[in-house]
């Protein structure tokens, strides 16, 4: 059965609960994108059905089960001219495939609906089922030009991986553009902030215990605008026969990533960003994950692992309080 929504609780109570109490803001819940979300904005009172209207209709274009979406048009008829945000995020979605040599990989839903994860009907797939799955993956089946999308028969398309933090990236656009004084969005795992908070205090952002997700494992502080995301194999599962099957799947094996991580939080400017990484680095594993953030710049990171060793990147590192951690250097 599906474990996540605590652990999207958890975060959205740690990330309104730490420190001195917070001036008056404007606060909404809603469910979208498969997940609870929660806004908390200092600003005028409209902004927050404002976001609300941004967040529900990029979900009825980027989701892959609404059957009106573009994402689901695509994949229903193998083309579709699709609306500038949905050519936007699918491109930048690519863009991430090939940065992490196909670590992140937008055409994995294929694979996603033989484990049964979006409908709930758990399976356990044969190798034959494996072998015909990805056989209908990989970003070589899929493309793009400008606005028109095509793929090869048999193939789809899920941006679950990246959507979100895409559509928090749009929602702190738009609230920096009509006026708000600050916002922290909570949309499950995805963390946005825009500006600072008008007490002067630093947001904190929790990230959850992999073994505990109604806890903390450690805090993040930090000012300014900031995109936080958080995959972990905790955040969505199921049981069968005493083993656990998580959501994450690695594209070349087409089974959940079993390489001794239970999660990875990146830090970046970028929402989209933050989130197509912070899959592509679960699949990547500790060591070559490292690798990847040493010939980069644009993001910090936070790994947990099997047996609860914490290991930061320099950026991250000082941020990160409330836990004992191993400083990854470049």
């Amino acid at each position: 059965m599906k474990k996540w929504f605590a652990a999207v609780l958890l975060v959205a109570l740690v990330l309104t609960g730490c420190g001195p109490k917070q001036p008056e803001a404007h606060e909404a819940q809603l469910f979208a994108m498969d997940t609870l979300m929660s806004l908390r904005i200092w600003g005028d009172e409209a902004l927050v059905t404002q976001t609300e209207d941004t967040l529900r209709s990029l979900e009825a274009l980027l989701s892959a089960t609404a059957e009106d979406s573009d994402i689901a048009r695509l994949n229903r008829d193998g083309t579709a001219e699709l609306q500038p945000q949905t050519a936007d995020l699918l491109q930048q979605a690519l863009d991430c495939a090939a940065r992490t040599g196909g670590a992140f990989d937008p055409t994995v839903y294929p694979l996603v609906c033989l484990w049964g994860f979006p409908s709930g009907k758990y399976h356990i797939p044969t190798e034959a089922e494996l072998t015909g799955a990805l056989a209908h993956t990989g970003v070589q089946h899929l493309q793009l030009d400008g606005a028109a999308a095509a793929l090869d028969a048999g193939c789809s398309v899920d941006l679950g991986g990246i959507a979100k933090g895409y559509a928090a990236e749009q929602c702190a656009h738009q609230l920096e553009e009509t006026g708000a004084q600050a916002a922290m969005l909570s949309l499950g795992g995805n963390v946005q902030t825009v500006g600072s908070k008008p007490d002067g205090t630093a947001w904190q952002v929790g990230i959850a215990d992999p073994k505990d997700p109604s806890s903390a494992i450690a805090v993040v502080r930090f000012t300014g605008s900031k995109a936080l995301v958080t995959s972990g194999d905790y955040q969505r599962y199921f049981e069968q026969d005493g083993v656990r099957y998580h959501h994450i799947l690695d594209p070349q094996t087409g089974r959940p990533v079993q390489n001794g991580l239970r999660s990875v939080t990146i830090l970046a400017d970028s929402g989209t960003l933050a989130d197509g990484l912070s899959t592509a680095l679960f699949v990547m594993g500790l060591e070559r994950a490292t690798e990847f953030w040493r010939a980069s710049s644009d993001f910090e990171a936070v790994f947990i692992t099997e047996d609860g060793t914490i290991c930061a990147t320099e950026g991250a590192a000082a941020l990160l309080t409330d836990c004992t951690f191993t400083e990854l250097t470049r």
